[in-house]
């Protein structure tokens, strides 16, 4: 798993890239990005398998913010990435989230 941030010169804006693994994946049809930045709503960032079975998407963020997140399998599973910059408790159960910062 991997989250890449792109700073950009003319705005206060970063682009980040979020990839989970084929073997992350296990095996999952569907995998979406839910996080603070678009209401945990798990049908608005699907992310695009590649050729080498890992999935990938990209969204622009505000810098000077930090952004919970989880990726979900097959709209069932939710999982964290493992290189996330921190983990927070989630407030819904004892299940952590993934977090990253700008």
């Amino acid at each position: 798993m991997a989250v890449a941030k792109q700073f950009l010169k003319s705005k206060p804006l970063a682009k980040v890239t979020f990839e989970l693994p084929a073997e992350a994946v296990n095996g999952a049809k569907t995998v979406s990005l839910a996080g603070e930045f678009n209401g945990w709503d798990i049908s608005t960032q699907i992310l695009k398998k590649q050729k080498d079975g890992s999935y990938k998407t990209t969204v622009e963020l505000p810098v000077g913010g930090e952004y919970q997140f989880r990726y979900v399998l097959d709209g069932i599973t939710w999982e964290n990435d493992w290189s996330a910059d921190k983990y927070v408790a989630s407030g819904v159960s004892s299940e952590e989230n993934s977090v990253v910062v700008l």
